[in-house]
């Protein structure tokens, strides 16, 4: 039973949906800039992909944090984009996978510094956090009776609750599930990267030569995933299906990626392998591609090692900045509308080619053939979680 797609949501600092994105995307035209709703006392401060609206219109209790809103918004969009009505959703057992890293946990200061000076605040910020679970939110919102799962796995959170979204599919524990995921700036977030200096003064430039680090971002990405039984009760438009997914831990550090990509590389195999596909059928990878020097050196070098025929390769974290949590499925989106428009933006930022990377990103708008997109995710902890997309025909 194979989990298909139906329908796609987005919010980022590119767009407020998928084609808001997608036009912006492939129109070459980024907007990082320093932060708005995060204050610091930073001599320096590394500009990020913030996205504009306070979604106020999901917030009428004054309870969600952020991290909510934001999936909110994409989720709204995925569900109408499938075209499922309520009383569908009510007739059977609807998963929820979500992914996020910070959530909305580290966004009360107020409270942690209270709690240091020895007082006694009030816990409602962890009850508000409690209710603010991505996954838990969505499940009490919908009132769905499916399984639920919050998955907090550092930057491949998004990719790997798309995959536990596409095993219940294949198990037959659900028909459909809601699987993305979403995340914030905050403050500890952004001064936390600051201090492990992999933050950009500037615009970032995936595996360019000169790049200097990464820029933050936030967003909220959904995909509604069903298996063929749903697909033909409703009617529905299949956009592509999840083919393969696989993750891999390096086992090797806290932050930096295993020197030869020991755990990518079989995470990208086993991923393919799942597929039933080759590296030669692989139109296209959208790449973690973060802009760091070791993340993009280890990810260049394995694509080169595995993928001997140059294929095109994209980073769409130019435009989004990395989005965290929310970044795989982020990315699974891009990849998604890539295989349905045939073509793949340029790699902004990109200018130098860096031998170390063995890999040269997209430079333009790139037309791209065939059905079968890979997209990677590479974490903090040393996890490496690949998805393998497949689009209509051929």
């Amino acid at each position: 039973m194979e989990a298909v797609i139906t329908g796609l949501g987005l919010i980022c600092a590119a767009g407020e949906t998928v084609n808001e994105a997608m036009t912006t995307l492939y129109s070459g035209m980024r907007n990082p800039a320093l932060p708005l709703r995060i204050k610091t006392e930073l001599d320096k401060k590394p500009p990020v992909f913030e996205v504009a609206s306070d979604l106020d219109k999901f917030n009428p209790g004054n309870d969600e944090s952020r991290t909510t809103l934001l999936l909110l918004s994409a989720l709204d969009e995925a569900l109408a984009h499938a075209g499922i009505d309520k009383d569908y959703l009510d007739s059977i057992p609807v998963g929820v996978a979500m992914g996020t890293t910070v959530g909305c946990t580290l966004n009360r200061e107020s409270f942690y510094r209270a709690y240091r000076r020895g007082e006694n605040p009030g816990i409602e910020p962890i009850g508000r956090f409690l209710r603010n679970n991505p996954a838990l939110y969505v499940a009490r919102r919908h009132n769905f009776s499916g399984p639920a799962i919050t998955i907090a796995n550092a930057c491949s959170s998004g990719t790997d609750a798309i995959g536990m979204g596409k095993s219940w599919i294949e198990s037959g524990l659900c028909h459909m599930v809601i699987a993305g995921g979403s995340d914030e700036l905050c403050r500890t977030t952004y001064l936390g990267f600051n201090s492990l200096l992999n933050t950009a003064p500037e615009p970032c430039r995936p595996f360019d030569k000169n790049r200097k680090g990464l820029n933050l971002g936030e967003g909220a990405g959904v995909l509604i995933l069903e298996s063929e039984s749903s697909l033909k009760k409703r009617g529905a438009k299949k956009l592509a299906a999840v083919a393969g997914y696989a993750t891999n831990s390096d086992a090797y550090h806290p932050t930096a990626p295993h020197p030869e990509g020991r755990g990518l590389t079989r995470a990208m195999a086993h991923a393919l392998k799942m597929a039933e596909t080759s590296p030669a059928r692989v139109s296209f990878i959208n790449a973690h591609g973060t802009s760091t020097t070791e993340n993009d050196k280890v990810e260049g070098k394995t694509i080169g090692r595995l993928f001997p025929d140059a294929l095109p390769v994209v980073s769409t974290k130019a435009f989004t900045g990395h989005t965290l949590g929310a970044a795989g499925a982020v990315e699974a989106i891009f990849s998604v509308m890539g295989l349905i428009d045939g073509k793949i933006p340029a790699t902004i930022g990109f200018e130098a080619f860096d031998e170390a990377c063995a890999i040269e990103p997209t430079s333009e708008v790139t037309p791209v053939k065939g059905n079968i997109a890979v997209s990677n995710s590479l974490a903090f902890g040393g996890n490496n979680s690949v998805l393998v997309l497949r689009g209509k025909g051929l």
